[in-house]
């Protein structure tokens, strides 16, 4: 035998190496690299778009990559030439992440555009390529190949379809191509996605199908994504249009994606079925109403508090819908939508706001009276609410943070809790159990290892003048039901009736987690009657009663990830078997002169007993006197103030000379003042 294994004297037999996957469909296999770079450069029969993101892509951060800086999460890495890809220089894996979703390719194709400078065109060949020579396709998760294929695909668009391809190399042009062929065939392998991950992986797929129909398999991938997107979208998207996650930030997320591919659908003359467009218009009427008068979407569960004017300028341009123009211009254009409240029940979200009117009088709230959410992006937070008025967020939701912290604190648990929301804690646990556990980058995260809680949406009224919402939560984790009433009133103020009924003693503790704005300029004050936070743009204020407690505390805010700033926290509580906490929340434009009035009233039976549950509670505002009756039974007979009342539920409002101007109640209702004129239910009573 001789040094290589063959016998002596035997004659050598050659294996033919296997033959690799053909690239291109003919005639473009035959092409040199040359002329299949002025083809791609120069056709017009294929149509896309590049998706920018302006918070990925701003100059500054763009111009750092230039230097090899790489700014994620507040957090800055400078790394050598060329980058050792598969090394993570920070100790969070969502940093890795980043740099290889390779958003900076778009920031990099823009700034090219805007200046010529070919400085970034350079820079994202040199990137691009380096990524392509040491690192494997699905490299960290096929979510991340996903955005990184869409973002390759907006920064060829800039560089080579809008750009000057003469100063393209003929041999990068297909090594990009090859390489991209490379990761779209590992997202097609992959079927274990799901949700906002499976979306933006089907996209990825149709989009490199429609883009490079001159690749061999791009035939193959446009016929199999579209319709997995469309039947994806009809298990991901709630019957009400709301994605299954519950997430605002992750609704829009895969919104955007089912847009592109529809937008992208429309461009290139190909069909879709007609069910993608109810689904699309359902997810988009949602969007349309859950963006406050700022135009930016409140952070429920995970995600950022961003707006979303683009996708439903998409819907303007797909649907007709002008409704959709109005809101993603902030009215300078489009007609304003015809409901100013609106319900998501399947995902139990449900809105109401003052009016159509403007970023600086309108007043917008979102309520959460549903379930947890598929995944792990749901929060602990049924029956909490975000608030916005005269310009400003005033009551939030604190956002996500972070997913994984490197430091002792597990923020991850802590942004979930039920006590960094605004709704009743028990005991100071949360609505459902959760575990911290380790994740994939040996972080803390947190792992719901509990039932989530029973919820339901026990009515709602939606009136001029008057809007009601009564939802329950019953958490497993404790034996207290708790019950929340929000009632607006006048398109002027807010009221939040929390009932609370135990079988024993618990500390129950409604929280009111207010912005950044108001660090540093908030006060208790003990006036008498009342409790009263006052800031210049809140005023949040009950009736004094025993054994109730107002306290301010410390708490946070993140409206984008990575970004975490202080915020008071407003708590009222108290200790006992059952309670009712009565809060009015008033928006201001500035410091008060004269605080609100709430003095809770006598409510007795037919029999003149004390009639509990039953409660009423008087509001004066300057000359206005509102008095508001809850938790009555249709069938039983109350007495309150002068009014003699059969029903669940009423407001009435006097004028300052004692005249009944508004009577607010449920269909059924009858309301008497004393005995002697009867007020029919809605608006101006009968004179």
């Amino acid at each position: 035998m001789d040094q290589r294994g063959h016998a002596a004297g035997a004659a050598t037999v050659t294996m033919p190496a296997p033959a690799r996957p053909a690239l291109l469909c003919p005639p473009f296999d035959s092409y040199s690299p040359e002329a299949l770079l002025e083809h791609f450069a120069t056709r017009t029969d294929v149509h896309f778009f590049a998706m920018v993101d302006p918070h990925e892509t701003g100059r500054e951060q763009i111009d750092a990559v230039l230097e090899s800086r790489f700014e994620f999460d507040h957090e800055t890495h400078r790394l050598p030439d060329p980058i050792p890809w598969t090394a993570n220089p920070s100790r969070d894996l969502e940093w890795h992440i980043r740099l290889h979703e390779f958003s900076y390719a778009v920031g990099l194709g823009v700034a090219y555009r805007e200046t010529g400078d070919r400085r970034y065109r350079d820079r994202w060949i040199a990137l691009t390529d380096s990524w392509i020579a040491v690192t494997p396709p699905g490299f960290i998760g096929t979510d991340v190949t996903g955005r990184r294929v869409q973002n390759w695909i907006s920064a060829y668009r800039l560089f080579v379809a809008q750009g000057d391809a003469s100063a393209i190399p003929p041999g990068f042009h297909l090594r990009f191509l090859a390489s991209l062929s490379e990761q779209v065939n590992v997202l097609c392998a992959d079927r274990a996605a799901a949700r906002d991950h499976r979306a933006l992986q089907l996209y990825a797929i149709f989009l490199a199908g429609v883009v490079f129909p001159e690749l061999a398999d791009a035939a193959d991938w446009r016929e199999r994504a579209l319709p997995r997107l469309v039947d994806h979208m009809a298990t991901d998207l709630l019957p009400d249009g709301v994605q299954c996650g519950l997430s605002t930030d992750y609704h829009h997320r895969v919104l955007e994606s089912c847009l592109a591919a529809r937008r992208l659908a429309a461009a290139n003359r190909i069909a879709v079925p007609p069910e993608m467009d109810a689904m699309l218009i359902r997810a988009l009427e949602f969007s349309m109403h859950v963006h406050n008068p700022a135009g930016i979407v409140p952070s429920f569960s995970d995600g950022d508090a961003r707006g979303f004017p683009d996708l439903l300028l998409r819907g303007h341009e797909l649907f007709g819908r002008t409704d959709m123009l109005f809101v993603a211009t902030g009215g300078a254009r489009g007609t304003r939508p015809h409901e100013r409240a609106a319900a998501f029940p399947d995902s139990g979200y449900y809105v109401v706001r003052s009016g159509w009117e403007g970023r600086e009088r309108d007043q917008h709230l979102v309520f959460d009276c549903g379930p947890l959410g598929a995944g792990n992006h749901g929060h602990f937070d049924c029956l909490s609410f975000e608030l916005f008025a005269f310009g400003h967020p005033l009551v939030v939701h604190p956002g996500r943070y972070r997913y994984r912290e490197s430091d002792e604190t597990n923020w991850r648990a802590q942004f979930q809790a039920t006590a960094a929301h605004n709704t009743v804690t028990v005991d100071s646990r949360n609505q459902t159990r959760a575990q911290p556990s380790a994740a994939r980058s040996g972080r803390p995260g947190s792992r719901v290892t509990g039932p989530a809680p029973d919820h339901r949406l026990l009515e709602r009224m939606s009136e001029a003048g008057f809007d009601l919402l009564h939802g329950s939560v019953r958490s497993h984790e404790y034996d207290a039901v708790h019950e929340r009433r929000i009632v607006f009133v006048g398109g002027r103020y807010w009221v939040i009736a929390d009932s609370l009924v135990g079988q024993r003693d618990h500390l129950y503790e409604a929280r009111f987690h207010l912005g950044e704005w108001a660090q540093g300029h908030v006060t208790v004050v003990h006036a008498p009657g009342l409790l009263a936070l006052v800031s210049p743009r809140l005023l949040l204020v009950q009736p004094e009663r025993d054994g109730v407690a107002l306290v301010v505390e410390p708490g946070h805010v993140s409206s984008r990830d990575g970004e975490k700033r202080p915020a008071p926290v407003a708590c009222f509580r108290t200790r006992a078997t059952r309670a009712t906490l009565v809060t009015l929340l008033l928006p201001c434009l500035g410091m008060p002169v004269l605080l609100p009035v709430i003095e809770e009233l006598r409510v007795t039976g037919a029999g003149g007993r004390a009639a509990a549950p039953a409660r009423a509670f008087a509001i004066t505002l300057g000359a206005e006197r509102d008095v508001w009756f809850f938790g009555g039974k249709a069938e039983h007979e109350y007495r309150f103030d002068s009014f003699v009342f059969r029903g669940r539920h009423a407001l009435v409002r006097r004028s300052a000379k004692g005249v009944v101007t508004h009577v607010h109640t449920h269909a059924g209702a009858q309301l008497s003042d004393a005995g002697h004129a009867v007020y029919p239910p809605g608006g101006v009573p009968a004179r």
